[in-house]
């Protein structure tokens, strides 16, 4: 028995020693095969700290300032048409002319009527007067001056309701006149000159959109509802806003509007924000990337995103040491802004990481820094290129 353990324990013992002496001979293959790679050629940029916007991203769309449909407020023929398309107008300017002819006459018939009216009732008035002067001296019985006092009293209205007829006659003349009720810029023209138009029927005549200044509206997750909120009453927060196809000088804007509801259908809340967008950069009905800034964060550690890889283990990146071998570290990230990673644990200032190159990479191997990309902008002096991710 005691024979047994003993050939036992020889047996394992060979057996670790066997694995060891294996271990051994291929980690000095491995190594030996780290030292027979080639340097890399890598490109490089260096751990720096940022204050970083903290930003909701969302996807927005232009809206006029103000939209007004024109539409004629009488029947008639357009006789003349005082703008082009696609022009701006100021307020007031005159952008269409009926014919007046129907309308002027309908005005002298109702002034003819009111003369003729006036006429009658100063005639019924003298003899109310006359007969109420019999009635005294008893010339005229009550009944007879009664009955011209009324008469009297019936013309004078009718003389009143002339003047309100010509008053509107009046009006219906000036609706001939069809002039902007805002500063805008007009669209497509719907209805061209010689055609006979009715009184706000469809299709209206022309409509202006205001663009100065202008209106951005967008959804976010309501998840975000509570810090928007504060952040909102305590200032205006600023709106940054790319139109599509463009990555750098946004417009900026002010956060003027937040619904009184969450859509229950998507989980998102409706904002808006004002532009005044003299530029004319912004124009109604583009869809444009839109970054809402909540606050700033302060000295944050940042890479370029292209240094970040993701593994089996997570997210990491290659560090270069100072005796120019790459080595592969984990990292955390907390977010993203532009075409930076924000850096919650990991690295520290100074390091150099590779953003080029990591395929030709192995841990511990030898790398040649080609050239070293120059630092990002600082965010609190910038806000160009639409941010990627948010924070």
């Amino acid at each position: 028995m005691k024979h047994a353990v003993e050939r036992l324990r020889s047996s394992i013992l060979l057996f670790l020693l066997t694995g060891v002496l294996f271990l051994s001979g291929c980690g000095k293959k491995d190594q030996a095969q780290v030292a027979s790679r080639p340097p890399a050629p890598v490109v490089v940029a260096s751990v720096e700290q940022r204050d970083i916007p903290v930003q909701i991203q969302a996807i927005g769309n232009v809206e006029a300032y103000q939209t007004v449909q024109i539409r004629s407020q009488v029947n008639g023929q357009i006789q003349k048409i005082f703008f082009k398309e696609g022009e701006d107008v100021r307020q007031g300017q005159q952008l269409f002319q009926l014919d007046k002819r129907p309308f002027q006459a309908d005005l002298e018939k109702a002034i003819g009527q009111m003369k003729h009216d006036q006429a009658q009732a100063e005639n019924s008035r003298i003899q109310a007067e006359r007969y109420s002067g019999l009635e005294k001296e008893g010339i005229v019985s009550h009944e007879q001056a009664e009955q011209l006092r009324a008469q009297a009293k019936a013309d004078a209205s009718a003389v009143e309701a002339d003047k309100a007829a010509v008053d509107a006659a009046r009006v219906q003349l000036q609706y001939t006149d069809i002039a902007a009720p805002i500063a805008a810029r007009t669209g497509a023209l719907l209805i061209n000159l010689g055609n006979l138009v009715k009184a706000n029927d469809t299709p209206y005549l022309l409509q202006l959109n205001q663009v100065t200044p202008i209106y951005v509206t967008f959804s976010v997750p309501e998840a975000n509802l509570d810090r928007v909120r504060q952040r909102f009453s305590s200032g205006q927060l600023k709106v940054l806003v790319y139109p599509k196809g463009q990555s750098d000088s946004p417009a900026d804007g002010r956060l003027t509007f937040i619904d009184n509801g969450v859509d229950m259908t998507t989980g998102m809340f409706k904002l808006k924000g004002t532009f005044q967008n003299k530029d004319r950069r912004l124009w109604p009905g583009e869809f444009v990337d839109v970054a809402l800034v909540l606050s700033t964060r302060k000295n944050a550690v940042v890479v370029p995103t292209k240094a970040i890889q993701t593994g089996q283990q997570g997210e990491y990146v290659y560090v270069v040491r100072s005796d120019s071998t790459a080595e592969s570290r984990p990292v955390k990230t907390a977010g993203a802004y532009q075409n930076l990673t924000l850096i919650s644990d990991g690295l520290t200032t100074g390091e150099q990481v590779i953003v080029n190159g990591q395929l030709r990479v192995a841990p511990n191997a030898k790398v040649i820094v080609q050239s070293t990309m120059p630092g990002p902008q600082s965010a609190a002096t910038t806000a160009s290129g639409p941010a990627g991710g948010g924070l």
